[in-house]
């Protein structure tokens, strides 16, 4: 049980929270000069820990929703939609509506909420 739970601390903090990426960064602004415990030099590194964080979920993101939509293309989406009337039509068109789209629609809100994080640190 201790193993599995190492494994899950490990995939937490160097997978989904990339501290890797993060301690990275953060060695690279130090070789410059910058001290990571000022004010500056913490902001400095969270932008770019974002830029890059950011970057590098999109780029997965848009990968995977490609290869899904691959298998969906409107016509198989019409003859699944076909079989269905009513309320289970409406609960059928929203479960494919959540799987199917990917566009500057969802995406760019979503991202325009991360800088208001910022703010709140300070």
């Amino acid at each position: 049980m201790e193993t599995l739970n190492l494994l899950w601390n490990f995939f937490q903090d160097q997978i989904l929270k990339m501290k890797w990426l993060n301690d990275l960064i953060g060695s690279i602004l130090s070789e410059t000069g910058l001290d990571m415990d000022q004010r500056i030099g913490g902001s400095i590194q969270f932008f770019v820990f974002d830029i890059f964080k950011i970057t590098i979920l999109l780029c997965i993101l848009i990968f995977i929703i490609s290869y899904i939509q691959s298998y969906f293309p409107p016509e198989r989406s019409k003859k699944i939609l076909g079989r269905f009337h009513g309320i289970g039509a409406n609960i059928m068109s929203a479960l494919l509506g959540t799987v199917t789209p990917f566009c500057s629609c969802s995406s760019i809100p979503l991202f325009i909420g991360f800088p208001v994080q910022v703010f709140r640190w300070g």
